[in-house]
């Protein structure tokens, strides 16, 4: 598999996942189900994994496959995977809020090298082309041909007035107490993925989750970012967050601009 050969397929996926995912958006009703972990599946959550999983099977059939939606998954081990959140962010999509995201990435040897985040109800979508720089596509998305892409690079952050985002579902007060030791311009609330994208584009600075995710919901949005320049590190010892742990699970984490001064958890 080369770089060349994934990203037109990611892409589409990604797009064809969304399509899927609108039609159910946009009905009446939909079906909720709870996991055993107690979180939330919708019937979009599974129609757009079954999508993105027979395509990348059919196209990359000697590639680990993770996805958040197929638990057999989760106990598979490789230094080279895709890994898939076909709907991350399904409380924002329950609560038609709209900051939901299809997530899929290449992680090699413990790093998110490659990804796509697509936004469908926001219509933002944010990839890494083969040579790894990170893009935006504007304009009308065809799942068949790339339109317009325009480079995305993080910020150049002032220390005295920063730009934050943070989960809007699971904003807590551990994270408004990490928030406050730094000096604060503007600080939005933002779901999903979403949150890596905008500070690979410069609308924010820094990203900090002091809360649960796994490596689906983050590796994409992981390699959006170091695609626009920017970086993620543990939350306890500023290291690298590193994929390919056992079960998947991550530790607390900052995204972030370089430049931004790290204040310790």
């Amino acid at each position: 598999m080369t770089y060349d050969a994934l990203i037109p397929v990611i892409r589409r996926l990604a797009l064809q996942a969304g399509d899927k995912i609108m039609q159910i958006y946009e009905a009446d009703d939909f079906d909720v189900k709870v996991k055993s972990d107690s979180s939330p599946v919708t019937e979009a959550d599974e129609a757009a994994d079954a999508l993105i999983s027979a395509g990348l099977r059919e196209a990359f059939p000697d590639i680990l496959l993770v996805t958040e939606e197929q638990a057999a998954t989760h106990s598979e081990k490789g230094e080279t995977f895709l890994i898939v959140d076909p709907l991350d962010g399904t409380k924002e999509f329950i609560n038609r809020r709209g900051d939901f995201t299809v997530n899929i990435a290449l992680v090699e040897n413990g790093v998110p090298t490659r990804g796509v985040v697509y936004a469908p109800a926001r219509g933002r979508m944010f990839y890494t082309q083969a040579d790894g720089q990170a893009v935006e596509e504007t304009g009308p998305l065809n799942k068949d041909k790339a339109g317009h892409v325009t480079p995305i690079s993080v910020s150049k952050p002032d220390n005295s007035a920063l730009l934050i985002v943070a989960s809007k579902s699971h904003r807590d007060q551990a994270t408004e107490d990490y928030i406050n030791k730094y000096q604060v311009r503007d600080s939005k609330s933002a779901g999903s993925s979403l949150k890596f994208c905008l500070v690979a584009t410069g609308e924010a600075d820094l990203y900090p989750r002091v809360g649960r995710t796994m490596e689906w919901d983050t590796a994409a949005g992981h390699a959006v970012l170091s695609g626009a320049g920017g970086d993620v590190v543990r939350f306890d010892d500023h290291s690298p967050l590193t994929y390919g742990k056992d079960g998947y699970a991550n530790p607390f984490f900052i995204a972030y601009a370089p430049g931004v001064d790290l204040k310790e958890a």
